[in-house]
Parts: C-alpha cells; sequence; structure tokens
C-alpha cells in the first residue's frame, strides 16, 4: 500500500541506503508524539540523523562534472554560492546570476580556477531579457549542460496582509523567472539530446505553513511543473530533478518579504539552527551526480513530509501551531 522510504547518508563516500518504512515511522515518531504535546520538532527523542537525506530513487550513476557548464541563479549567497563553489571544485565551469554584480565577483573569486567562470548578473523578473542572456553564455562557453534554477524570494506574513503587488513579485521571482531559465535553456538541451534542469525547491514545496502562503504556492508550482516537463522530455535525453532542502542557515529570512513588501531583516531561530549551505550544496551535487528526479535534504524538519503524507489529521493538528519564525 505505502511505498519504502529511503535514508542515504551524505557522509559516506558510497551511498548508504536504509529502509524506512511506514509502520517503523509510526513506530518511532507519531507515537512518540503522543505521548508528548510539546512542540513536535523539538522532540530530542527524534533518532532522525540530521546527516541523512530522504529520497525516493536508489539507482546510483556516475555524472562527471568535469568542463561541464553549470548556470546557477541565485549565485550571489547561500545555497547558491555554495553551489558555485562546489561546482568549481568539482571540476566544472559555472555561470553565476544573480542582480548584483558586485557580489557575484566575490563568489566568483571563491571559486577554484576563478578565471574559469563567468559573472553574468540578472534579474529574474525581466523574463524578456533571458533569452539575450542564453545567448551571451552559448557564445562566451558554450551550451548549457547543467541549469540550477536556484533564485528565489521567501515571505513573512499572513495572507489577509500581504498585498497583491507583494505576491506577484514573488511569484515573478521563484516560478515564472525559473520558468523563462528552463525555456530559454531547453531548446538547446532538446537539440544535443542531453543537460539537466535543476530546481531547487523547498520542504514548503510539499507542505504550506503560516506566514509562507504565497512562497508555498510558488514552490508548489514549481514542483507540478517539473513533474510534467520530466515526463515530456524524458525519451529526449534531458533530465530534469527538484531538490527540497529544509532548514539552511541563510539570509532568506532577513531578505523575506513582509507584507506590505519591506524586508522582514530578522534571522528566525529555526533558520538558525538550519543545516550549513556548504552541507546543503555537497547533497544537492550527490543528487544531481546520482540522476536523483526528487531529494529531500534537511534535518528532522522533514518529516513533516512523511506527516502530511501518511497522517493528514495529525498534521493539520501539529501545523497550526509550529512556530514558524
Amino acid at each position: 500500500m505505502f511505498d519504502d522510504l529511503l535514508f542515504v547518508n551524505l557522509n559516506k563516500e558510497s551511498p548508504v541506503v536504509k529502509s524506512f518504512t511506514p509502520v517503523t515511522f509510526y513506530v518511532r515518531y507519531v507515537k512518540i508524539y503522543s505521548k508528548d504535546k510539546n512542540d513536535l520538532l523539538s522532540q530530542d527523542k527524534w533518532n532522525i540523523d540530521s546527516d541523512y537525506m530522504f529520497d525516493y530513487h536508489n539507482k546510483w550513476s556516475t555524472m562527471n562534472f568535469t568542463d561541464q557548464i553549470v548556470w546557477i541563479t541565485g549565485a550571489s549567497s547561500g545555497i547558491g554560492k555554495a553551489l558555485a563553489i562546489a561546482f568549481s571544485q568539482a571540476g566544472a565551469r559555472v555561470v553565476l546570476s544573480a542582480r548584483r554584480a558586485n557580489e557575484l565577483e566575490t563568489v566568483r573569486q571563491e571559486c577554484r580556477n576563478p578565471e574559469q567562470h563567468y559573472i553574468l548578473p540578472l534579474d529574474l523578473t525581466e523574463t524578456d531579457t533571458i533569452a539575450e542572456k542564453v545567448s551571451l553564455v552559448e557564445k562566451k562557453l558554450g551550451s548549457v549542460d547543467i541549469l540550477v534554477n536556484n533564485a528565489g524570494i521567501t515571505q513573512r506574513s499572513l495572507v489577509k496582509d500581504t498585498r497583491i503587488a507583494v505576491i506577484r513579485k514573488i511569484m515573478e521571482t521563484n516560478y515564472f523567472g525559473s520558468i523563462a531559465m528552463t525555456q530559454a535553456v531547453l531548446p538547446r538541451m532538446l537539440e544535443r539530446q542531453t543537460g539537466r534542469i535543476v530546481f531547487i525547491s523547498s520542504l514548503t514545496g510539499k507542505f504550506g505553513t503560516p506566514q509562507r502562503s504565497i512562497y508555498a504556492s510558488s514552490k508548489h508550482a514549481i514542483m507540478g511543473f517539473a513533474d510534467a516537463l520530466r515526463a515530456e522530455v524524458w525519451y529526449s535525453g534531458v533530465r530534469v530533478s527538484v531538490i527540497l532542502p529544509g532548514f539552511v542557515l541563510t539570509n532568506a529570512s532577513r531578505n523575506a518579504l513582509t507584507g506590505d513588501g519591506s524586508p522582514h531583516a530578522t534571522l528566525d531561530q529555526t533558520t538558525a539552527k538550519g543545516m550549513l549551505p556548504e552541507k546543503c550544496a555537497q547533497g544537492i551535487l550527490k543528487a544531481i551526480k546520482a540522476g536523483k528526479e526528487e531529494v529531500i535534504i534537511s534535518g528532522k524538519e522533514q518529516i513533516m513530509v512523511y506527516l502530511k503524507r501518511f497522517f493528514p489529521g495529525l498534521f493539520n493538528k501539529i501545523i497550526r501551531k509550529i512556530k514558524v519564525t
């Protein structure tokens, strides 16, 4: 009736897969919660190791990143920055895009062999400029092998307090910007019958939480788009991956938009306790190298995905009380 879930150890050179069924999930975690009604995500009784990520697939491949052209949006900080450095260390040639050129240059200098990488300032809300940017990359470096749609804006506001202009800005960046990037690089990938498109989603692509309604909407939309795209291009040799990080220690919460569009300007406690972006990036590279289609890279907060899937009633009771900042 239910699929088995899998853990993949991020700290091992070769993957170690551990089976984890819904039955053991219930015995180990739901029964623990039923004994103590305090904050689910702060329980020290949980024995999920944050060094593990959940993954739906266990067929491993041997993709080599050497001399691959990897284009990363949102590369000026956080996960994007960590990915740029990690890909450069793996031998790839990286195109770094974000709005702030000076910050991109700082990241480029931290990459291995910085002279091999290319800075291309880009505002994803200006979708009519993206095709021209793709042409520049292809002329400078050649065809894009891997596109990582990482750029995004999160949110900290209630639905009733969020202006339509703020909603549109989040959707333009997180959803329409990623689609425009994908559409721009896809024809050449289809022509070459190779390439990988990666979407950095979020656990909120699987479930929504209070004060993140629009952010969750954008990530849910990306999940649906990626599923459809993956089916459409499979027989053309192009592959699609979706990565769902949990809490990662970045400036995302500080830069989150409030209802009137002003920055949240606060490091959330949950974010402060999140995994380092470098560790997240290593998990993402392993997932891409392994040809994974959908991977969760997270600490114990990932359990909410499985609560929603297997025990939606319990999930709904928890999510309305959970601390989200």
